[in-house]
């Protein structure tokens, strides 16, 4: 026998939520094949079997909070399933003229699970996570992939075939485990359950919250030569680099700077000591239909624009199709969060705990400034919110920070004089 345990995941991850069992009961495994696709606080992963052989049990249901090094399940690698106890034994009742028939236990048949089971497609989770909530058999959603891994885009193009076009066989209906009971009898009300991930993000905002003396302050930056800049060079950067010139590389450029010189702004709060950060891991926040994540740019003070704007992407892509890595999302020495992409003019954004500071981007608009005495100009202009813990944070140092932003990007040359 062998047992199929929750594997070490993180240093903060400790459980988890059976999303989803790949294999059933009494299917044949080889070494290797994913079983299980869990939900933990950050992103979702899936487990292999370390051995080839049949499921002999399954120790938790699509749903249940499961811990690290828990057994989950149990395989028999001699490839055959023991006798059921008595306890254990597996009614099977077939109606016959109004009447059930005696029960019956059902013997296992090996060379039938071994040759004969219909297989689990191979999808990703975000297919997987998408064919749960729609109902989707994935047996029945076809693939242009080359190596036939089925991708949410398959599912989601599936359910907007006519029905005329669909298999005979029913789905199965949506699994319980996603939507708690609706006892009222009002159907326009629905109760949703919340994802580990949603229920993490509104745990730790709400810790930040009461844990942290959180404090806004705001500033305007001109962003006229920065798009000047970008037009002029944004051709020859792609043709060169193989990624868009963006404006995610200059405030990485212009945050990394203002950190050096307001350092606070960069360390963490431990108990009665304040951990300052020599290094920049700047987190980018991402978001994505199961929330908000915060892949983080490593040592980005020794990153130039291209390999800034193109790990961006990367980050974008993974983050779309569920792909982001724990390591991708661990750490980060300050976050930049860019509400401007969904319209907001201007936000107060939340800590990223335990990080002590996050810029706010916003919408770029258009507004009349006054260029002196005499003249005004319409300008492309964005406001800029610094949130940080006050707690060990002046206002005089985040002020300095935001200034420091702000003239780099209003003189975005300077950029490339900064070490």
């Amino acid at each position: 026998m062998a047992e199929i345990k929750v594997p070490e995941l993180a240093e903060s991850i400790t459980e988890g939520t059976v999303a989803q069992w790949l294999k059933k009961t009494g299917e044949y495994v080889e070494k290797g094949d994913y079983i299980v696709e869990l939900e933990t606080d950050k992103v979702n992963v899936e487990i292999i079997s370390e051995e080839s052989g049949v499921i002999q049990e399954l120790k938790a249901n699509e749903g249940d909070t499961v811990q690290v090094g828990e057994t989950i399940a149990i395989v028999n690698a001699q490839g055959a399933i023991e006798q059921p106890k008595a306890a254990e034994v597996v009614e099977e009742k077939t109606v016959v003229e109004g009447k059930p028939e005696s029960p019956k236990v059902e013997q296992p048949k090996v060379q039938e699970n071994v040759s004969g089971t219909k297989q689990s497609p191979i999808a990703s989770p975000a297919a997987r996570k998408l064919a749960r909530e729609r109902g989707i058999d994935l047996s029945n959603v076809q693939t242009n992939d080359p190596l036939g891994r089925v991708r949410a885009q398959d599912v989601a193009a599936y359910e907007q075939k006519p029905a005329s076009s669909a298999p005979t066989q029913q789905a199965p209906a949506p699994k319980t485990e996603k939507a708690a009971p609706v006892v009222e009898t009002d159907n326009r009300v629905e109760r949703v359950r919340m994802t580990r991930r949603r229920q993490t993000i509104a745990n730790r905002l709400l810790e930040v919250k009461q844990n942290t003396a959180m404090l806004t302050t705001f500033n305007e930056v001109d962003m006229t030569n920065v798009m000047a800049l970008r037009n002029r060079r944004k051709d020859a950067f792609q043709k060169e680099n193989d990624v868009k010139l963006g404006f995610m590389s200059f405030f990485t450029k212009a945050v990394v700077a203002a950190l050096k010189k307001a350092p606070l702004l960069n360390a963490e709060i431990q108990g009665d000591q304040i951990v300052l950060k020599k290094y920049y891991d700047i987190g980018i926040a991402v978001s994505t239909d199961e929330g908000l994540v915060v892949p983080v740019l490593r040592d980005a003070d020794r990153k130039n624009f291209a390999e800034i704007e193109g790990e961006i992407l990367d980050f974008a892509s993974k983050a779309r199709s569920n792909k982001l890595s724990l390591s991708d999302l661990q750490g980060g020495t300050f976050t930049i969060t860019n509400g401007g992409v969904f319209g907001s003019l201007l936000s107060t954004p939340i800590l990223n705990g335990p990080q002590v500071g996050i810029l706010g981007m916003h919408k770029i608009q258009l507004r009349p400034v006054a260029i002196d005495a005499e003249r005004m100009e319409n300008r492309p202009m964005m406001y800029l919110a610094l949130s940080y813990d006050h707690r060990i944070i002046d206002g005089k140092e985040a002020v300095t920070f935001l200034a420091r932003v702000k003239a780099l990007l209003e003189d975005p040359e300077s950029l490339l004089f900064e070490a």
